[in-house]
């Protein structure tokens, strides 16, 4: 075992499958593809017929949601090696706090996303005490940013594996 390793127990081998990437990346499509299904089902409901109040989902409530998928956008546009890169080995100096300022900005964006989603539950939908059938719009809410978290770390994870079919140059 390598000395140099974080964890007593080893990685095991089929996380080094490109299968293993590509199931990732299809992981992460379907759990953000979920998470605007429940939010679009939230909205396309309280705008129907069905809807028994007066509560409907408005741009306040999709604030969260965009502010999400713009710190998805931000995360994964950031390749794993610049954040560790040294001064040179791309196109100038201090390219590594850079690109964690851009990454703690996107999770910032996304953590901002899912507090808000909290936050417009909370004051728009649980203080004023409605029933359920209203309650769901902010509970969608919270569950669409959530999983639209959950699916930005998958694809940050699965695009960023290391395998045996790449290659690291190095001079």
């Amino acid at each position: 075992m390598s000395s140099n390793r974080l964890f007593r127990f080893p990685k095991p081998e089929w996380l080094n499958s490109p299968n293993t990437r590509t199931a990732g990346v299809y992981l992460a499509g379907a759990l953000f593809s979920l998470g605007f299904y429940f939010f679009i089902d939230a909205s396309t409901y309280s705008h129907s017929s069905k809807n028994g109040s007066n509560v409907h989902i408005r741009f306040v409530d999709w604030i969260p949601g965009i502010c999400s998928a713009l710190g998805m956008l931000v995360i994964n546009s950031i390749e794993k090696t610049r954040l560790s890169a040294d001064s040179y080995s791309y196109s100038g100096t201090g390219v590594a706090w850079k690109a964690r300022l851009v990454l703690f900005l996107g999770f910032a964006l996304m953590a901002g996303g899912l507090a808000g989603s909290v936050a417009v539950l909370v004051l728009k939908y649980v203080v004023p005490d409605y029933p359920f059938p209203t309650l769901y719009f902010g509970i969608a809410n919270v569950i669409s940013n959530g999983l639209i978290m959950l699916s930005s770390v998958v694809l940050w994870v699965s695009q960023n594996m290391e395998d045996d079919y790449t290659y690291n140059l190095a001079l």
